[in-house]
């Protein structure tokens, strides 16, 4: 996105694309190239790739009707993912120690959910 740190652009893509909400590292973990496919060629495009501990799930997002979200571990995300250089970024991430710093202190919230008392 024009104008925008890439952190700040991968948090909102997160958002759009996967209805996620979360604080996101400054700091990327690594980076990534794939072939996308435009109206009239392909391009090459490198991708930087930041850690984001989610914090909620709207239930309505804007890309909604073209992706799905699914939760998985990140073996399982690695082996699914179309890109290898991504799928290696995910298990070094996913063996590292710096994910557990991103945990939620609270449960990740769906949009609409109330926290009990017990909870809050």
């Amino acid at each position: 996105m024009r104008n925008r740190k890439d952190w700040k652009s991968a948090q909102i893509e997160a958002r759009q694309e996967a209805g996620i909400v979360g604080d996101i590292s400054r700091k990327r973990i690594g980076q990534y190239l794939y072939w996308k496919r435009l109206d009239t060629h392909f391009a090459l495009v490198k991708v930087s790739v930041f850690p984001l501990a989610v914090r909620r799930q709207l239930g309505d997002w804007p890309e909604r009707h073209e992706r799905e979200r699914r939760w998985m571990t990140p073996e399982d995300a690695a082996l699914l993912v179309d890109e290898t250089d991504l799928g290696a970024l995910i298990t070094e991430f996913a063996q590292s120690q710096t994910w557990r710093k991103l945990l939620p202190s609270r449960p990740v919230r769906r949009e609409g959910e109330q926290l009990s008392p017990a909870g809050a």
